[in-house]
């Protein structure tokens, strides 16, 4: 990152302040990490925006090195990206980006479903019945950044069930690209309620200790969001 002040628009419409606030002492970078992810899914940060150390230290009130590591961490992470002589700058996602997240999403899914279905107890599932009740509701009252934090806070109770923390590791990582561009494209289903209904199947699944079935309806479920994704997002950005 270079020393202009300001995070700088790609789009030329000068810098974006206010953005974020002071941090406290310990931990910085996870903090600032935190902070500038949260800005990048809910939309505050577009793609393309430019961040530099200096003004980011004045708005965190850190010096710039834990800046500078959060960067590099949210590089690894998929969320920006390192341009020489420029600093970084957040990721632009292509169509083709979004397929190849979800098929791995598939793969890892479908892994956690595997085993989760024979370790599932009674309290997993009341927490997965009250994850989509909490999404009707949103359907009706909440916005799409929240109904999109719930659905995947559904998949993510799915893979915690499987108890392999290596593998939630990585749906986390997953879950931040597939919402960037989920919060770009503005919507997922037309009819919210549909998003909620869709998790249905694989509850009932659940409860059965049914193995074909869960993975049958979790494939379908997720190719199905793969598509709408893709076809939503390769259009969004043709317009």
């Amino acid at each position: 990152m270079d020393d202009e002040p300001g995070v700088s628009r790609k789009d030329g419409q000068g810098p974006v302040s206010g953005l974020f606030s002071a941090v406290a002492s310990t931990d910085l970078v996870t903090q600032i990490s935190r902070q500038i992810t949260e800005a990048i899914m809910t939309g505050r940060l577009k793609p393309g925006t430019r961040l530099t150390e200096l003004q980011l230290s004045r708005e965190f009130g850190t010096s710039r090195a834990p800046i500078r590591e959060a960067a590099r961490l949210l590089e690894s992470q998929g969320l920006v990206v390192s341009n020489p002589r420029r600093g970084f700058s957040v990721r632009t996602l292509e169509a083709a980006d979004l397929h190849d997240i979800y098929e791995l999403r598939i793969g890892l899914e479908l892994h956690a479903a595997s085993i989760a279905v024979e370790k599932i107890g009674p309290r997993d599932i009341e927490q997965l019945e009250a994850q989509i009740a909490r999404m009707y509701v949103l359907a009706d009252e909440g916005s799409i950044e929240q109904q999109i934090f719930e659905d995947f806070s559904f998949h993510r109770m799915l893979c915690e069930a499987s108890g392999n923390k290596r593998l939630l590791k990585v749906y986390d990582e997953l879950a931040a690209e597939m919402r960037c561009g989920i919060t770009l494209i503005g919507k997922l289903y037309d009819d919210p309620h549909r998003l909620a209904g869709t998790h249905k199947p694989i509850l009932e699944a659940l409860k059965a200790h049914d193995r074909k079935t869960l993975l049958d309806a979790l494939r379908y479920h997720i190719v199905v969001a793969q598509d709408a994704v893709v076809d939503l997002f390769a259009g969004s950005n043709g317009r």
